[in-house]
This record gives structure tokens, C-alpha cells and sequence, in this order.
């Protein structure tokens, strides 16, 4: 309704403006025609006469050489031509049937060709003829004045001119009307419907649908509109896409940090009434109380890596970063879960690329990165081989975790870096907290690093983090020339166990 409002208004609005202007103009041409048309005639009747004096100027007297060249001038000029003395009376017409010899004129005008000045006037010699357009000059030479001499043609003529005149005007201004209602139809039109359509994609977009898009097909400020409603339509979709995605990670995230946590807390409650209804015997209660010491730790640890990815997130960890030698942090974290992994009949191996260049990093913060990926590979990797590299890449020191363990799917690999995210829970005896990737990810961005994954299922997964080195990071804040390599915002994501 709004925009259809808008088309009749526009509409409206156009043809009143068209209609006032094209109506001014034409009923101003038309009025003033006739004006313009009368001083011709004038005009035109007052060179005439004066051409008569000319002709007949020598003669003081009318006789019949000059009645004939009246008669000749009346078919040449197609005006009656009379004649009259100083006094006003007509001694002598154009026309020999004519019945006003021995008339006289109006006094003023006779007075005023006695004075030697021309005149106009309209006359009407009786009730059957209609109004007569007359004109009079002197009659004579110099300063000799004989009389007067009067040219008078019918209006009639005039008016029927005029009314033709008129007539062709107002078609005109008719058919200007058409073709401006043509136009102005076809303007409003032109605005109200991309309006229209924009005002639909709009109510869609109000409404939640955010696919909605204008078609645009306008190169002016209506499409240029289109456009940037368009683009905040996508961008829209985006930031929907993104809040729902946002939204089923929260509650994915509730779900299983609530199962985490019920799972050793159903446990625990069971032994603990078990030990408290005395049903089991000295040598079963440690087993029990081994198991809910476990248990506890496994839920603090939970808590714990929650805590660290929340603050992670906020960015409200900050790092004390100085350069590193990895080579010691690595062997001290393959001695850490080497026992672990001997278990399982697994091996770890070091392979060092010398010389490997300090790491400028948090220490602290490294060795959990380290800790994270490695003990990933021991949970997932059973009778097989676990390799720890590291070497010199660039600017950055590469350090990978490869496994011969059960891989990850490909279609997983791009959701292994978010909370709680596991890809089976039925591929290891071992439960993680499924928080380990994601806060390798958010720390090793936090050291400027970047993180990727390979993966085939059965035959294994590597795990690659580049960080910076600390030579090429203290030469980047003295402000020397640029040493820091460019890291991807994409990166390979590998499922969290």
C-alpha cells in the first residue's frame, strides 16, 4: 500500500505539474495570439493607408483618375478605403456601390489627421455587418492636409484566424498532456516498482529471512540502494549462520561438559555408597578409593582446561614470552609420557634437526601445547610408533607429533579444533575432555604461530605447529626489515579425542 501510495503520488504529482505548466502556456499563446494578431493587422493597415497617401498625395481634389486608383488599391490591398475631408465628411470610397459618401467620421479621429497623427478605432456601419478594424492617416504632402484617408477590414476574419490558432494549440496541448502522462506513468512506475521490490526484500529480512535478495538491474541511486541492502542481506545470513552456529556449539558444549562431568560423578557415587553400606572389604575399598581419586582428577583437569580455553577466548591470558630451548622441553615431555605409552606397547622417538634456534615463547604455555598434542597421540596410538620433530622453518621452528594410530576421518577434520568436539567416543578406552585441540589452537594463534593437521584414517596423524623463532621475533620488534612470515588464516583442524 505504501508503495502504490507512493506511485499515485508521484504520478499525481507529475501530471498536475505538466498538466498547470502545458495549460499556462497554452492558454497564454492562445490569449495573446489574438493581441499580437490584431497589432499586426494594425500595423500592417497603416502602411497600407500611408502607401494610398502616396499614390493619391498630389491630388487636392477627387476626380475620377483618382476614384479609379482607389478602386485599383482596394482589390491590391483587399481593404475598403475612404476618404475624408478636414471636417470629417467622406467625399470619396473605394467601393462605387458603397452608401457613405456624405457620412463623416468621428470627430477625433478627423481631428486627430487634421493635426497630421494617425488613428485607430473599430466601427460597425450598421446592425447586419460586424465590427470593422479601421485605420486613418493624413491625406496630403508635407504639411498640406486635404482630409484624412480610412482603411477598414472585417474582425470576423481576425477572430476566425485566431479561434485557429487557439484550436491548434489546445491539440497541441492536449497531445503534450498524453505524452507527458505517458512519461510521468512510466516514471513513477520506474520508481515505485524497485521500491516495491525492495520494500518485500526488506519485510523478508525483517521477518528472519535473510536469504531474501533484491533483483538489480538500475545503474542510479535506487540501485546503488538495492545494492547495499543486498550486501547487508549477506552479511546478515552471515552473522545468522554464525550466532546459530554459535548457538548449537553452546549447547553441544553444555551437553557434553554436563556429560564429563556425570559420567565420573555417577561413578564416584556409586563406590561411595557402596564404601559406605560396608559391602566391600579392606583390599576392594583402596581399589574404590583409586578409582574416585581418578576420577576427581579427571574432573578437575576438565574444569581446569575449561578455565584456560573461557580465558583463552576473552583474552584475558597473557603470555611471558622470551626465547625457549625447545630441545630440552621436548625431551622432557616424550620422558613424561613415555611411560604411558610403553604401556600400550608404544614407542616415542625425538628427532632433532640441528641447530634448532631458541623458540620465543611462554614456557609454560609451549609445554601444554606439547603436552596436549602428545598425549592425543599416546590415547590414540596402541602397539605403534609416535614420532616428536622439530627443525628450522623460515622465520618459525616447526615441531610435529606424528602417530601411526587409528587417524582421523577427513569429513572430521575440519571440526577437531572446537570445544568438546570428539569424533568417536568408541574409538579409545580412555575418555579426554575433548578441550585439548581447541586450546592448542587458541594458544598457538596467541603466540603468532599456526597450527595444522594430517590425517588417514587407520595409517595415522600428524600434528604441526609453527612458531616464531626468537631471533626473527626480536629483530621484527627492533622494527628491522620484515623476517615474519605470513601465517594462513586457514588451517587444517584435526579431531579432538
Amino acid at each position: 500500500m505504501i508503495n502504490r501510495s507512493l506511485f499515485f503520488r508521484l504520478l499525481i504529482s507529475y501530471m498536475l505539474t505538466v498538466l498547470l505548466g502545458l495549460g499556462a502556456v497554452g492558454f497564454t499563446m492562445a490569449y495573446m495570439t489574438k493581441g499580437h494578431i490584431m497589432d499586426y493587422k494594425k500595423e500592417d493597415m497603416l502602411r497600407k493607408a500611408k502607401k494610398v497617401n502616396l499614390a493619391i498625395q498630389e491630388f487636392a481634389v477627387i476626380d475620377d483618375n483618382v476614384k479609379g486608383l482607389l478602386a485599383f488599391l482596394d482589390q491590391s490591398f483587399d481593404s475598403r478605403i475612404w476618404m475624408f475631408d478636414t471636417e470629417g465628411n467622406i467625399v470619396a470610397t473605394s467601393a462605387k456601390d458603397e452608401l457613405s459618401i456624405g457620412k463623416s467620421v468621428d470627430i477625433s479621429i478627423a481631428e486627430k489627421v487634421k493635426n497630421g497623427e494617425s488613428a485607430e478605432t473599430s466601427v460597425r456601419f450598421d446592425s447586419s455587418s460586424g465590427p470593422m478594424l479601421a485605420v486613418a492617416v493624413p491625406w496630403g504632402k508635407e504639411d498640406r492636409v486635404y482630409g484624412g484617408i480610412l482603411l477598414h477590414s472585417p474582425v470576423a476574419d481576425i477572430n476566425s484566424a485566431v479561434q485557429n490558432i487557439r484550436e491548434t494549440i489546445l491539440w497541441v496541448t492536449l497531445a503534450g498532456i498524453l505524452l507527458s502522462a505517458a512519461a510521468a506513468f512510466y516514471m513513477s512506475w520506474s520508481i515505485s516498482r524497485p521500491l516495491r521490490l525492495i520494500e518485500r526484500a526488506a519485510s523478508k529480512i525483517g521477518m528472519g529471512d535473510y536469504s531474501a535478495r533484491i533483483e538489480n538491474h538500475y545503474r542510479d541511486e535506487i540501485g546503488d540502494l538495492a545494492a547495499t541492502i543486498n550486501q547487508m542481506a549477506e552479511k546478515l545470513e552471515l552473522a545468522d549462520q554464525e550466532k546459530r552456529k554459535l548457538m548449537q556449539l553452546r549447547l553441544d558444549f553444555l551437553a557434553n561438559a554436563s556429560h564429563e562431568l556425570r559420567t565420573p560423578l555417577t561413578a564416584m557415587q556409586g563406590f561411595l555408597e557402596a564404601l559406605l553400606d560396608g559391602l566391600i572389604d579392606e583390599e576392594g575399598r583402596q581399589k574404590y578409593y583409586q578409582i574416585i581419586y581418578n576420577e576427581t582428577i579427571h574432573m578437575n583437569r576438565l574444569v581446569d582446561d575449561i578455565m584456560d580455553l573461557a580465558r583463552l577466548e576473552n583474552r584475558e591470558i597473557t603470555l611471558s614470552r622470551h626465547p625457549v630451548d625447545a630441545v630440552s622441553l621436548l625431551q622432557k615431555v616424550r620422558f613424561k609420557f613415555l611411560p604411558e605409552a610403553e604401556e600400550q606397547g608404544t614407542s616415542i622417538e625425538l628427532r632433532i634437526w640441528e641447530p634448532l634456534p631458541p623458540v620465543y615463547a611462554d614456557p609454560d604455555r609451549l609445554e601444554q601445547i606439547l603436552n596436549n598434542l602428545v598425549k592425543n597421540a599416546v590415547k590414540f596410538t596402541e602397539n605403534g610408533l609416535i614420532t616428536i620433530a622439530a627443525g628450522e622453518d623460515g622465520a618459525y621452528v616447526r615441531i610435529s607429533v606424528a602417530d601411526t594410530g587409528i587417524g582421523i576421518p577427513k569429513a572430521d577434520q575440519e571440526l577437531i579444533w572446537e570445544r568438546l568436539y570428539k569424533v568417536d567416543r568408541g574409538r579409545s578406552k580412555k575418555a579426554g575432555t575433548g578441550l585439548g585441540l581447541a586450546i592448542v589452537k587458541q594458544l598457538v594463534e596467541l603466540h603468532e604461530g599456526r597450527v595444522s593437521v594430517y590425517s588417514e584414517v587407520g595409517a595415522g596423524t600428524t600434528f604441526t605447529v609453527w612458531l616464531p623463532r626468537a631471533d626473527a621475533a626480536e629483530a621484527a620488534a627492533a622494527g628491522r626489515e620484515g623476517v615474519r612470515q605470513e601465517v594462513s588464516p586457514e588451517y587444517d583442524r584435526v579431531p579432538e579425542n
